[in-house]
C-alpha cells in the first residue's frame, strides 16, 4: 500500500504498510481541510529595512497554505515593453521601481509569460541578478496558458495573432495541456533566470483541454520541484471548483489561490467564488483593485492606461453608480488624511488576502503600502451602498 492509498482510504490488499516518509510525501498534497478565515493574521517584516523612515510591507498567508505574501503584491504587467501599451515601464525604468518595492519590503511579485511577450518575466529575472536579491527571499507569481510570441512584443498574442497555434513552431506552446504546461514553466524559467515558481497560475480556463490533464499535470510539475504551489486565475467559479476537486479526490495537488479582477466597482465574484475559497481555505488574491486606476483619483481625471486600454478587452466602462462611489472616495480619502487608492486599498483588504498593485514610480509603491490604516464598518458599508451588480468580465 503506497501512503498516497493509505491517506486516501483506498486498499490495494499489498503489503507491507506504508512507511513514514511515504506517508510525509502523501500528506503534502492529501492534508485535511482546516478551518480558517481567509484574512490570516499579518506580521511585519523583521529585515534591517524595517528599521528605516520608508514605509514597510506587511504579510499575510495564502489560505491556509503556509505561503506568506506581502501586502501589497506587486503587479508584474507594468513591466515590460511599451510596444505592448505605451504606459508599461522597459527596462531602464523598471528595474528601479522593482528596487523600490523590495527596499519597502515587498517581496511578492505576479506576472505572467504572455506579458510583453515574455518581456516581464525576462526583466524581473534582470532585476534578481542585477540586485543580487536572495532568491529565498522573493516570492515569484506567474501565469501559463497564452501563446508567447517573443520576437513580436507589440501584440497579445492569443488574441491578435491566433493563428500562430496552428504553426510548427508554436504548436503545443499554448493551452493547458501536459506538454504545453511543461514547455510554458521551462520557458518562464528561462527568462525568470531561476530554479524554480513560487506559484504557478493557470491564466485561463482551456475548454481544449480535459480538467485531469491539467491538474494531474500541475500536480507532476510541484512533485518536480519546478512549482512549489498552484493556483488560477480568471476562472468560472464552477470551473475553479470542478478542477480542485479533480485533485482532491485524487490525491493531487490542489490550488492554494485564485486570482481574479475585483474592486469597489467590480465585485462579481464574491457570490460563488469567494464563499467557495472561504469554506475551503484558498487564498484569494485581487487584481486591478484600483479599476486602472479610476478609484486612485477624481471623476474626469485622463490618463494614459485607460486611454490605451479603449477598445480592448481591457476597456472597463464606467456607470453612474461607479461615479458615485469613486466621488465617496475621495470624499472619505479628504476625511482621513489619505489618498485614494489608499481607501479603496484598505476596502480590498477587508474582502481579499492581498491586493496586486501596478506601480510606476517609487512614490506610488509607498502609497500602495497602507500598515495602520482600516476602514470601519460604516465607512466599508458606505462605499460599498452604491454598487450596481456587473456580469463576469470573462
Amino acid at each position: 500500500m503506497t501512503g498516497a492509498e493509505w491517506m486516501c482510504g483506498i486498499d490495494s490488499g499489498k503489503s507491507p504498510k506504508p512507511s513514514w516518509t511515504s506517508l510525509w510525501q502523501a500528506a503534502r498534497v492529501c492534508m485535511p481541510f482546516i478551518p480558517f478565515k481567509t484574512h490570516r493574521k499579518t506580521s511585519r517584516p523583521t529585515t534591517p529595512h524595517s528599521r528605516t523612515s520608508m514605509a514597510q510591507a506587511e504579510y499575510r498567508q495564502l489560505g491556509k497554505s503556509g505561503l506568506r505574501v506581502s501586502v501589497p503584491v506587486l503587479g508584474g504587467m507594468s513591466f515590460g515593453s511599451e510596444k505592448w501599451f505605451d504606459w508599461i515601464l522597459p527596462e531602464e525604468k523598471a528595474l528601479p521601481v522593482l528596487k523600490a518595492a523590495w527596499d519597502a519590503g515587498i517581496n511578492t511579485i505576479d506576472t505572467a509569460n504572455m506579458y510583453s511577450n515574455g518581456e516581464s518575466e525576462r526583466i524581473i529575472g534582470k532585476f534578481i541578478k542585477q540586485y543580487n536579491i536572495p532568491r529565498r527571499n522573493l516570492v515569484i507569481l506567474t501565469k501559463c496558458r497564452f501563446l508567447v510570441d517573443e520576437d513580436d512584443p507589440s501584440v497579445i498574442t492569443s488574441y491578435f495573432k491566433p493563428e500562430l497555434a496552428g504553426t510548427r513552431e508554436y504548436v503545443n506552446r499554448g493551452g493547458l495541456s501536459r506538454t504545453a504546461l511543461f514547455n510554458q514553466v521551462d520557458a518562464s524559467l528561462e527568462r525568470l533566470q531561476t530554479d524554480y515558481i513560487d506559484l504557478l497560475q493557470i491564466h485561463a480556463f482551456d475548454p481544449d483541454t480535459p480538467m485531469d490533464e491539467t491538474m494531474k499535470a500541475l500536480h507532476d510539475l510541484v512533485q518536480s520541484g519546478k512549482v512549489r504551489y498552484i493556483g488560477a486565475c480568471n476562472l468560472r467559479a464552477w470551473q475553479f471548483i470542478e478542477m480542485n476537486h479533480i485533485a482532491e479526490k485524487n490525491c493531487w495537488t490542489q490550488f492554494v489561490c485564485t486570482q481574479v479582477e475585483h474592486s469597489l466597482l467590480y465585485r462579481p465574484e464574491e457570490r460563488e467564488m469567494f464563499a467557495y475559497c472561504e469554506y475551503k481555505g484558498i487564498g484569494i488574491l485581487a487584481y486591478s483593485p484600483l479599476m486602472d486606476g479610476f478609484l486612485a483619483r477624481p471623476l474626469g481625471t485622463k490618463t494614459k492606461r485607460t486611454a490605451a486600454h479603449r477598445g480592448t478587452v481591457f476597456e472597463k466602462p464606467m456607470r453612474k453608480s461607479d461615479e458615485t462611489i469613486i466621488s465617496r472616495v475621495e470624499e472619505l480619502s479628504k476625511k482621513l488624511g489619505w489618498k485614494m487608492s489608499q481607501v479603496a486599498l484598505a476596502w480590498s483588504l477587508t474582502k481579499v488576502s492581498s491586493p496586486i498593485v501596478g506601480a510606476n514610480s517609487r512614490e506610488r509603491i509607498q502609497e500602495a503600502i497602507i500598515v495602520g490604516k482600516t476602514l470601519s464598518d460604516e465607512q466599508v458599508k458606505y462605499l460599498e451602498e452604491p454598487y450596481e451588480i456587473r456580469p463576469p468580465r470573462f
